[in-house]
């Protein structure tokens, strides 16, 4: 028997629970691993609290990250003793996933941990730093350099806003931060930004263009900030979405797209080759500063993960929520 989040729904109502649960009750799935650490994402906020259409079944565990160590292994990649993490693939929304001392899962879906972090370090990093990653992978691949001026990166006091500043300005990069928290903006820049914005300037209706100022963007926001961002976009400039906190609407025009040649990017982090998952954890290995990994990361219970959600999606939460299943 061990702990696990449970998501039920039923006569009863939506709800999540700690409960104790048999390993033989585990879903289907060729490596089994026991779990060290996990996160508390917005996605598994709204998961766990009901607030978004996030669980595809009943019951689910939630967690869409993990990091363990494999304790039984029918996967040719892995054997018992081997240090495994996570990230995305539906875990958490149709199969159990992190939030548990215990996950049965398939063997395609995991990475080996990266030597340069430990599973507590991999999932202070989490999808959070990892879709981070994968945005600036693509707005490089896109050719965004450094030399080509301001990056705007919009929810910059969230999980992946707060990687996004600090592995942008590790690699040179002039960063301007948007945030709904003016009072951190000295966190914001301890972190690496050159300037802090309110979000105020971007998250209400605008004009279909606005003055150039962004060589490119981060935005884990959406709606009215990614519309805007998009807006305010140089020339060529390149915009990559990674999230929704504002809402899953795109109020905007296509004036920065036909008259600006603006690119912009869509970052799945949750389906992406193997490959392309250990490229990433491999640039966070040599770019990530270490500082970052001890900086706002606010370590949490099993039990306590609940309520922190419903203070993640009140917005009361700075940087991240590391999830110690084992207490």
């Amino acid at each position: 028997m061990f702990n696990a989040l449970m998501i039920n729904k039923d006569v009863l109502g939506y709800r999540c629970e700690l409960q104790q649960i048999a390993t033989a009750q585990l879903p289907a799935g060729n490596v089994l691993v026991q779990v060290d650490y996990s996160t508390l994402n917005y996605k598994d906020a709204l998961a766990i609290t009901g607030k978004g259409p996030v669980v595809r079944q009943f019951p689910l565990v939630p967690g869409i990250d993990l990091a363990g160590t494999v304790v039984d292994s029918q996967h040719p990649d892995y054997q018992a003793g081997d240090k495994v993490l996570l990230n995305g693939w539906g875990v958490g929304e149709n199969h159990w996933g992190g939030l548990a001392q215990f996950a049965r899962l398939d063997g395609d879906w995991l990475i080996p941990l990266p030597t340069a972090f430990t599973s507590r370090e991999a999932m202070a990093i989490g999808t959070a730093g990892y879709t981070a990653m994968l945005g600036i992978m693509a707005l490089e691949q896109q050719g965004l350099t450094p030399a080509q001026g301001e990056v705007l990166v919009t929810g910059a006091n969230g999980g992946v806003g707060s990687f996004a500043v600090a592995l942008l300005a590790a690699k040179g990069y002039s960063v301007v931060a948007a945030t709904g928290r003016p009072e951190l903006a000295e966190s914001l820049k301890a972190l690496g930004a050159g300037a802090v914005i309110d979000r105020q300037a971007l998250n209400q209706p605008g004009k279909p263009l606005a003055k150039e100022r962004w060589a490119g963007v981060l935005d884990s926001v959406g709606s009215h900030t990614l519309a805007n961002a998009c807006a305010g976009t140089k020339a060529d400039g390149v915009v990559a979405a990674c999230g929704l906190a504002q809402g899953m609407d795109f109020p905007v025009t296509v004036a920065p797209f036909i008259l600006r040649g603006v690119s912009l990017l869509g970052i799945n982090s949750v389906t992406r080759p193997k490959a392309q998952r250990i490229a990433a954890w491999q640039a966070l290995s040599r770019w990530l500063p270490a500082s970052v990994l001890t900086r706002h990361i606010a370590e949490i219970r099993l039990s306590e993960a609940p309520a922190a959600a419903e203070d993640l999606l009140a917005g009361n939460v700075q940087g991240r929520l590391l999830v110690d299943v084992n207490r």
